[in-house]
């Protein structure tokens, strides 16, 4: 059920974030090319690094530091960017930080992969070993493409393409909650054991992912909302893509536990930094 649920739900979230771009969205690269870079920088350098520190520091077993880093290497989805549209970020940042750093992971993600294989588990003849040409084209297909074809979609049919994508976003949601759950019931054992296992480090990862997107916007001198937004886009994770590697690449239903808890985690904790920053808006306004 997962491995056919997962890839359309991934490819349905991708057609739905193609149906909200158009080519001049790319322009934002050069009008506010440090809050790009700062957000690409913590998405696609930080988080890799971060991922392997806090594995080491927590002294994760390989399987759940391997689970760890899967997280780390795919950055962004969807969900960070209805984070920050309910959060009053900078939306149109968010958008083309996902859509630049899903064209990147593309390539990014099957090196890092067969890199990260052996070395958290060894070289031994249980190693799974993935094809990077093969894995390439797969994630091609289920980001790259569904993208296009949605930019292609609103180009030609700007009306349709809205309702289209009022309808799937909420749709596409439904689906990856109802893989997670159906992951969760049948293995509810491992769910338990990783939440007091890697549970602790996963919040960790998360945690530090979101400050140092903070601290990486006040660095530049972004503003209030463009440093939430490079925050939320650094510390919320695409795992729906990070399931799709564990469940239909690696086949591995236990790493893609850990990818379920830290999507509930990311939640949880943009949740926390949006009231937070709803907060101090609200103070802002009452003291002007």
């Amino acid at each position: 059920m997962q491995t056919k649920f997962v890839p359309g739900g991934l490819m349905l979230i991708m057609f739905s974030m193609g149906l909200t771009l158009a080519l001049q969205d790319f322009a934002l690269v050069l009008r506010g090319g440090r809050q790009v870079f700062a957000g690409l920088g913590g998405q696609l350098l930080l988080l890799p690094v971060l991922g392997l520190a806090i594995g080491f520091l927590f002294q994760l077993p390989p399987e759940l530091a391997l689970g760890l880093f899967i997280i780390s290497i795919c950055p962004a989805g969807t969900t960070s960017n209805a984070l920050t549209f309910v959060g009053r970020g900078n939306v149109a940042l968010a958008v083309v930080l996902t859509a630049i750093s899903s064209l990147v992971t593309v390539f990014s993600i099957p090196f890092l992969l067969s890199w990260a294989l052996p070395f958290f588990l060894g070289r031994g003849g249980d190693v799974p070993t993935i094809s990077v040409p093969q894995t390439i084209a797969q994630l091609f297909l289920l980001t790259v493409l569904p993208v296009s074809i949605g930019m292609v979609v609103r180009r030609y049919a700007s009306g349709f393409a809205a309702r289209m994508e009022r309808w799937l976003r909420p749709t596409s949601f439904i689906v990856m909650v109802g893989v997670i759950a159906f992951s969760v019931a049948i293995s509810l054992d491992l769910v338990l054991a990783q939440l007091v296992g890697a549970g602790p480090a996963l919040w960790t990862l998360n945690v530090v992912a979101t400050i140092a997107g903070l601290l990486l916007g006040r660095a530049i001198g972004a503003s209030r909302r463009d440093s939430m937004t490079i925050a939320i886009e650094v510390g919320v994770q695409n795992a729906s893509l990070a399931i799709f590697l564990t469940l239909t690449v690696l086949g591995s239903l236990p790493l893609a536990v850990s990818q379920n808890i830290y999507g509930v985690v990311m939640l949880i904790n943009g949740t926390i930094l949006i009231r937070w920053f709803n907060a101090r808006l609200k103070a802002e306004e009452a003291l002007a």
